[in-house]
């Protein structure tokens, strides 16, 4: 009993310490108004505070939560955690009651109201418009296309990785290979003597090496058939070789042979782990019968030797073959990779174009020349020099470079006729109905112009622009089909005409593309930049 009392006493005090408050900066706000709510406790220096790990709020959706901001007081320390709330439907709402945990002991805030009002807005003093038209969209694969090409980066630098391994692993092999029987042999258990033996699995593998080494040089030396023999049959011929005089081993060693071989057998069939040192005395022990075995064997015929020299260049056009195999396949990996880079550096499009010699990226990537044609002097800025096709003594002149069916069309007309002297009815005449007229006319010529070389579907609209020189222009542009010579249907292409007009003729520049042209926007902006109308002194 007395410590029950004890305790709430202690509860009591505890409680009596703590001062919780909480506050919003307004209680009105509007649909979609951020809402700020501030929850602060003061208590002793030696209170321990736990916030709510995850505060509802509802119905209100909770934005964003701040870290604790702790601040001393004297004896005391300030908490203080902010939240920033808000709410998508009007009315009048309660903020939920939140609990914070004193020592254990709970403490609930109050209660806040908070109304929420609808944005107001004025139908009768906002403009209706109509319904926009429908856009169509062109699909785009960039993302798609980037993707891939990522994949298929990672993709070549792994198989680049395996390829640089394999490579050199098969070299090294290759070098073993063509060597001769005896230097294979010794070769090999020199690579032997560096192996690290902790593991079961190591020493299986580091015994059925060194049994193959043996096994090997006593099939192609002694012309045993030793590989497909098991250890006991293998010795029985070594055995035999020895009685009949074709072998001259001694019997030490074929007991050593014997010790290797049940050593192999116990370590590959029954698990067994022998000693470090007595797997290094077991490879010392081959080494010492392949070294005997050399010296055992009679010296070979002319035959052997013939056949020898056979088998040793057959070897060294197999690895020349190989070689050539393997740098191919390295060059085609390197070609291939250099061509991903170039598409996920410069994009997959103008990569792929300028390979294939895509006849608008290859005028975008020549030298351009910029010029002045005509009178008054016009410079433009154009993939070549244009071609002057009307003559000097005539008042129009025509340049051009290129024909319809061209990927990129441009067409400079200068008209300039000889002034006829005015009558009394066109002194009269509205100036403005005579520029009317005139722009009318312009248009006219220029739809006429496309209908002679068989377009059709012209549609067109114009507008006044200015140039980045400062000059102002009319520009006629809009899309037409036209059917060229290399192809049966007729292609949609797009089509800018840029007029200059003053008191004494025109200058018209026209140019036309195909509409689904991948770089014909960007040839048409370059040579519209380069417009300028040079003033005479």
């Amino acid at each position: 009993m007395g410590l029950l009392t004890f305790f709430m006493s202690l509860s009591i005090l505890a409680q009596q310490s703590v001062e919780l408050k909480v506050a919003v900066d307004t209680t009105t706000v509007r649909i979609g108004e951020q809402l700020n709510y501030t929850l602060q406790i003061k208590v002793d220096s030696t209170a321990k505070v736990m916030f709510p790990d995850q505060p509802i709020f509802a119905p209100f959706e909770l934005l964003e939560e701040s870290p604790i901001d702790t601040l001393r007081t004297l004896a005391h320390y300030l908490y203080t955690k902010k939240y920033a709330l808000i709410q998508f439907d009007s009315g009048n709402y309660f903020l939920p009651q939140q609990q914070v945990l004193v020592n254990g002991f709970s403490k609930i805030t109050d209660l806040i109201e908070i109304r929420v009002d609808p944005v107001m807005v004025d139908t009768t003093q906002q403009k209706l418009f109509d319904i926009k038209p429908l856009n169509m969209v062109k699909k785009n694969y960039d993302a798609l296309i980037s993707r891939v090409l990522w994949v298929l980066f990672a993709g070549l630098v792994i198989l680049g990785i395996l390829y640089t391994y394999l490579f050199q692993k098969r070299k090294k092999e290759l070098r073993v290979l063509e060597l001769p029987p005896f230097e294979r042999a010794i070769e090999e258990l020199k690579a032997l003597e560096n192996e690290t033996l902790s593991e079961q699995e190591e020493f299986k593998r580091y015994y059925s090496r060194l049994t193959d080494v043996v096994r090997r040089y006593l099939e192609e030396e002694a012309k045993i058939d030793a590989l497909e023999s098991t250890s006991e049959e293998l010795l029985t011929k070594l055995e035999l070789r020895k009685d009949s005089g074709l072998l001259d081993l001694d019997r030490v060693t074929l007991k050593s042979l014997r010790i290797v071989l049940q050593n192999a057998d116990l370590v590959k069939f029954a698990k067994s782990m022998p000693e470090i040192h007595t797997a290094s005395e077991d490879r010392k022990s081959v080494e010492l019968v392949v070294k005997e075995t050399r010296e055992a064997l009679p010296e070979p015929t002319e035959e052997e030797l013939r056949e020898k020299a056979a088998y040793q260049e057959f070897l060294v056009k197999k690895r020349r073959k190989e070689k050539w195999i393997w740098g191919i396949s390295g060059v085609g990996i390197l070609a291939i990779l250099t061509l991903v880079v170039c598409m996920l550096v410069y994009g997959y499009y103008p990569v792929r174009d300028t390979l294939f010699r895509y006849p608008t990226k290859i005028l975008t990537s020549k030298e351009w020349f910029k010029s002045q044609y005509g009178t008054p002097p016009l410079a433009i800025e154009t993939p070549d020099i244009l071609e002057r096709i009307s003559s000097s003594d005539q008042p129009i002149k025509q340049f051009r470079l290129g024909t319809f069916d061209s990927p990129f069309y441009i067409d400079l007309l200068f008209d300039f006729p000889k002034p006829k002297p005015n009558t009394l009815e066109e002194s009269q005449s509205d100036p403005k109905q005579a520029d009317l007229e005139k722009g009318q006319e312009l248009v006219n010529s220029i739809i006429s112009s496309f209908e002679s070389e068989g377009a059709v579907n012209i549609f067109m609209k114009n507008d006044a622009i200015i140039l980045p020189s400062g000059a102002p222009v009319a520009k006629v542009y809009g899309t037409l089909d036209y059917p060229k010579r290399e192809q049966e249907e007729f292609i949609r292409s797009n089509f800018s005409a840029y007029l200059f007009t003053f008191e004494q003729g025109t200058i018209i520049v026209t140019l036309m593309y195909e509409k689904q042209d991948r770089y014909g926007e960007a040839i048409e902006q370059r040579i519209f930049n380069s417009l300028e109308l040079i003033k005479e002194l």
